[in-house]
Protein backbone atom coordinates (compact mmCIF):
# COMPACT_ATOMS: atom_id res chain seq x y z
CA UNK A 1 0.00 0.00 0.00
CA UNK A 2 1.24 3.45 -0.90
CA UNK A 3 1.67 5.83 2.04
CA UNK A 4 -0.82 8.64 2.33
CA UNK A 5 -0.02 11.81 0.40
CA UNK A 6 -1.94 14.09 2.72
CA UNK A 7 -0.22 15.48 5.72
CA UNK A 8 -1.02 17.52 8.76
CA UNK A 9 1.91 19.79 7.96
CA UNK A 10 0.87 23.37 7.29
CA UNK A 11 0.47 24.61 3.76
CA UNK A 12 3.40 26.78 2.73
CA UNK A 13 2.11 30.09 1.35
CA UNK A 14 3.06 30.53 -2.29
CA UNK A 15 5.51 33.15 -3.44
CA UNK A 16 3.92 35.76 -5.74
CA UNK A 17 5.36 34.21 -8.92
CA UNK A 18 4.22 30.75 -7.86
CA UNK A 19 0.79 32.15 -7.04
CA UNK A 20 0.48 33.62 -10.54
CA UNK A 21 1.41 30.25 -12.06
CA UNK A 22 -1.06 28.50 -9.74
CA UNK A 23 -3.83 30.85 -10.85
CA UNK A 24 -3.08 30.01 -14.47
CA UNK A 25 -3.27 26.30 -13.60
CA UNK A 26 -6.72 26.81 -12.08
CA UNK A 27 -7.69 28.77 -15.19
CA UNK A 28 -6.93 25.61 -17.20
CA UNK A 29 -3.78 26.76 -19.01
CA UNK A 30 -1.10 24.33 -20.16
CA UNK A 31 2.57 24.63 -19.25
CA UNK A 32 3.30 26.16 -22.66
CA UNK A 33 0.40 28.61 -22.34
CA UNK A 34 1.63 29.67 -18.89
CA UNK A 35 5.17 30.11 -20.22
CA UNK A 36 3.91 32.28 -23.07
CA UNK A 37 1.74 34.46 -20.83
CA UNK A 38 4.32 34.91 -18.09
CA UNK A 39 7.49 35.11 -20.16
CA UNK A 40 8.96 32.20 -18.20
CA UNK A 41 10.56 29.22 -19.91
CA UNK A 42 8.55 25.97 -20.01
CA UNK A 43 11.29 24.40 -17.88
CA UNK A 44 10.84 27.09 -15.21
CA UNK A 45 7.06 26.67 -15.30
CA UNK A 46 7.44 22.89 -14.80
CA UNK A 47 9.74 23.52 -11.84
CA UNK A 48 7.28 26.01 -10.35
CA UNK A 49 4.49 23.46 -10.77
CA UNK A 50 6.56 20.90 -8.85
CA UNK A 51 7.25 23.47 -6.13
CA UNK A 52 3.56 24.39 -5.93
CA UNK A 53 2.53 20.72 -5.62
CA UNK A 54 4.94 20.26 -2.71
CA UNK A 55 3.71 23.45 -1.08
CA UNK A 56 0.06 22.31 -1.06
CA UNK A 57 0.88 18.61 -0.44
CA UNK A 58 -0.55 17.51 -3.79
CA UNK A 59 0.50 14.15 -5.29
CA UNK A 60 2.94 14.52 -8.20
CA UNK A 61 0.92 12.85 -10.97
CA UNK A 62 -2.65 13.63 -10.07
CA UNK A 63 -5.14 14.79 -12.65
CA UNK A 64 -5.51 18.54 -13.31
CA UNK A 65 -8.84 18.73 -11.47
CA UNK A 66 -7.26 17.27 -8.32
CA UNK A 67 -4.39 19.77 -8.50
CA UNK A 68 -6.87 22.64 -8.97
CA UNK A 69 -8.89 21.38 -6.00
CA UNK A 70 -5.81 21.30 -3.78
CA UNK A 71 -4.92 24.86 -4.79
CA UNK A 72 -8.43 26.19 -4.26
CA UNK A 73 -9.09 24.25 -1.05
CA UNK A 74 -5.78 25.48 0.41
CA UNK A 75 -6.87 29.02 -0.52
CA UNK A 76 -3.66 29.60 -2.46
CA UNK A 77 -5.61 31.04 -5.40
CA UNK A 78 -8.94 32.75 -5.71
CA UNK A 79 -11.81 30.85 -7.29
CA UNK A 80 -13.00 32.55 -10.45
CA UNK A 81 -16.27 34.39 -10.47
CA UNK A 82 -19.02 32.95 -12.59
CA UNK A 83 -22.33 34.23 -13.82
CA UNK A 84 -23.67 30.69 -13.77
CA UNK A 85 -25.85 29.92 -10.80
CA UNK A 86 -25.05 26.87 -8.70
CA UNK A 87 -27.01 23.83 -9.83
CA UNK A 88 -29.21 21.89 -7.43
CA UNK A 89 -27.23 18.68 -6.97
CA UNK A 90 -28.49 15.68 -5.06
CA UNK A 91 -26.44 13.84 -2.43
CA UNK A 92 -25.12 11.29 -4.95
CA UNK A 93 -24.01 14.01 -7.35
CA UNK A 94 -22.28 15.92 -4.54
CA UNK A 95 -20.47 12.74 -3.50
CA UNK A 96 -19.32 12.19 -7.10
CA UNK A 97 -18.20 15.82 -7.33
CA UNK A 98 -16.09 15.46 -4.19
CA UNK A 99 -14.69 12.12 -5.40
CA UNK A 100 -13.61 13.51 -8.78
CA UNK A 101 -12.02 16.51 -7.04
CA UNK A 102 -9.96 14.31 -4.72
CA UNK A 103 -9.06 11.26 -6.82
CA UNK A 104 -7.39 10.66 -10.17
CA UNK A 105 -7.95 6.96 -10.86
CA UNK A 106 -11.40 6.07 -12.23
CA UNK A 107 -11.73 3.11 -9.85
CA UNK A 108 -10.92 5.30 -6.85
CA UNK A 109 -13.43 7.91 -8.00
CA UNK A 110 -16.11 5.24 -8.26
CA UNK A 111 -15.29 3.82 -4.83
CA UNK A 112 -15.31 7.25 -3.19
CA UNK A 113 -18.59 8.10 -4.92
CA UNK A 114 -20.05 4.74 -3.86
CA UNK A 115 -21.00 3.75 -7.39
CA UNK A 116 -20.04 0.80 -9.53
CA UNK A 117 -16.88 1.47 -11.58
CA UNK A 118 -18.83 0.56 -14.73
CA UNK A 119 -21.34 3.33 -13.95
CA UNK A 120 -18.85 6.06 -13.09
CA UNK A 121 -18.33 7.45 -16.59
CA UNK A 122 -22.04 7.81 -17.32
CA UNK A 123 -22.66 9.37 -13.88
CA UNK A 124 -19.84 11.84 -14.48
CA UNK A 125 -21.15 12.68 -17.96
CA UNK A 126 -24.58 13.35 -16.43
CA UNK A 127 -22.98 15.59 -13.80
CA UNK A 128 -21.13 17.53 -16.49
CA UNK A 129 -24.40 17.98 -18.39
CA UNK A 130 -26.22 19.08 -15.23
CA UNK A 131 -23.59 21.72 -14.39
CA UNK A 132 -22.78 22.84 -17.92
CA UNK A 133 -19.07 22.27 -17.35
CA UNK A 134 -16.96 21.52 -20.42
CA UNK A 135 -14.75 19.01 -18.60
CA UNK A 136 -13.95 17.67 -15.14
CA UNK A 137 -11.31 20.33 -14.39
CA UNK A 138 -13.76 23.11 -15.16
CA UNK A 139 -16.40 21.31 -13.07
CA UNK A 140 -14.14 21.33 -10.00
CA UNK A 141 -13.21 24.99 -10.46
CA UNK A 142 -16.88 25.96 -10.90
CA UNK A 143 -17.82 23.91 -7.83
CA UNK A 144 -15.37 25.98 -5.80
CA UNK A 145 -16.79 29.20 -7.24
CA UNK A 146 -20.28 28.00 -6.26
CA UNK A 147 -19.14 27.07 -2.76
CA UNK A 148 -19.83 23.37 -3.29
CA UNK A 149 -16.21 22.35 -2.63
CA UNK A 150 -14.70 24.45 0.06
CA UNK A 151 -13.06 22.11 2.50
CA UNK A 152 -9.48 21.03 2.29
CA UNK A 153 -9.10 17.57 0.75
CA UNK A 154 -10.05 15.05 3.42
CA UNK A 155 -9.26 11.74 1.82
CA UNK A 156 -5.83 10.22 1.85
CA UNK A 157 -5.57 10.67 -1.92
CA UNK A 158 -3.09 7.83 -1.88
CA UNK A 159 -4.21 6.97 -5.38
CA UNK A 160 -3.84 10.58 -6.51
CA UNK A 161 -0.69 9.64 -8.40
CA UNK A 162 -2.51 6.98 -10.39
CA UNK A 163 -3.09 7.72 -14.01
Amino acid sequence: MTPSMTTSAPITPLKPTHQRVAQHIVDGLTTQDIATRTGLSPHTVRQYVRDIRVSVHCPPRCKPQVFAHFLLAAEQVTPPTTDRSAPELNAEQLLLLKAVAEHSAPRDIALAAKIAPADARSALDALLDETGAADVAQLVVLAHAWGLLGAKPTSTVESGASQ
